[in-house]
């Protein structure tokens, strides 16, 4: 398996950020945990999610209060995602370590697959951010092009306009197709070593996997039809997969964002894993209250990747250190003002490389 290092000589950036942030939390007696903040949210979320669905395929109303609604749901299953799925894959939900792993496996209910989630993102993604052959979350081959390093197609010229076709329905190619690729072939990217499932995460994968199809499949076509709910699950699905996608694409595939290969890395070239994270991260709109409640934080996608099990509560005070120790070390820290600031960058950086 191919590899990529970074410099651990000194760590001296990380090491003095880490102390501030932990200096912060011990002056202000606090955990570093979501807790009640989230446990509101969450169920609010929960409970909306669960009678929306219910509206819809038991009282369905009128066709044009339908399609509403339905955008309202795959809005709603979105920031689940946000808000408890990932926060309790981060550890970061609860102090409590039962209540942080039924979090994360909202995944499953949503359609995806916690175990799968967890390498691909709390250890491909987090540690090798925007490194192509071990983050996955950027390769989208043959699709599109997100770095230089990616072969160009004659269609990617388009992909700047084409994208919000594949965002749309990158929620149904998640749980239909990428799931079972991985399940089947036993890799979770492209370079990485196979990885054995137990006989219990086999057992979760099928169960979760059947009931997510009677939940959202069965049951509505047994009530409704199969042409309604093929139009409902298709613009639930849809909106959801386009915010999530925007949401973390904006985080890391825009103009001032650093991408790197395996296969070409150079020893003088290494540096700390904190630097390389600034590098290859972006945040956008940390001003807008209402953006940091409903994304769980992930406009703070910076301090994310720093402190992944650190809730995203916390991230606007953490923020402020980051930037301050940014500034001691002469560090560029990338921040868009606001998120159509950070889309405008994303389908820029998209039309260059598409044309480059």
């Amino acid at each position: 398996m191919q590899k990529y290092s970074f410099d651990t000589s000194t760590n001296s950036f990380f090491n003095i950020l880490r102390k501030k942030v932990d200096n912060y939390f011990t002056v202000e007696n606090l955990k570093p945990s979501g807790d009640g903040k989230l446990y509101y949210k969450g169920i609010l979320l929960v409970l909306s999610a669960i009678a929306l669905y219910v509206v819809l395929v038991f009282f369905t109303p009128i066709p044009v209060v339908s399609v509403v609604l339905c955008m309202i749901l795959g809005l709603n299953l979105a920031l689940i995602g946000f808000n408890v799925m990932h926060e309790g894959s981060h550890q970061s939900f609860s102090q409590y370590s039962w209540i942080n792993k039924i979090s994360a496996y909202f995944l499953n209910i949503l359609g995806g697959n916690s175990y799968y989630w967890g390498i691909k993102h709390n250890i491909n993604h987090h540690t090798f951010t925007n490194i192509e052959g071990l983050d996955s979350d950027i390769d989208v081959k043959p699709f599109m092009r997100l770095h230089e390093g990616q072969p160009r197609r004659f269609y990617h010229k388009f992909q700047h306009i084409y994208w919000v076709v594949l965002y749309g329905i990158s929620y149904l190619a998640w749980i239909f197709y990428e799931d079972f690729e991985k399940y089947f072939s036993g890799r979770i990217a492209p370079v990485t070593k196979t990885k054995k499932m137990t006989l219990k995460q086999h057992a979760i994968f099928w169960f979760t996997k059947i009931m997510y199809m009677c939940v959202y499949m069965v049951v509505p076509i047994l009530v409704l039809g199969w042409l309604p709910w093929l139009i409902g699950f298709s613009i639930i699905t849809v909106t959801c997969g386009l915010i999530i996608s925007t949401v973390f694409q904006l985080a890391h595939v825009v103009e001032d964002t650093n991408f790197h290969a395996i296969d070409n890395q150079e020893e003088e070239s290494k540096i700390e894993w904190a630097i390389h994270q600034l590098r290859s991260t972006a945040n956008f709109a940390t001003t807008n209250k209402t953006l940091h409640w409903m994304l769980g934080g992930l406009n703070f996608q910076i301090e994310h990747h720093l402190f992944p099990r650190i809730s995203h509560v916390h991230y606007p005070t953490i923020s402020r250190l980051v930037k301050e120790t940014c500034e001691e070390f002469n560090i560029t820290y990338n921040e868009y003002n606001t998120m159509l600031k950070a889309i405008s960058s994303h389908l820029m950086h998209l039309r260059t490389l598409g044309r480059a």
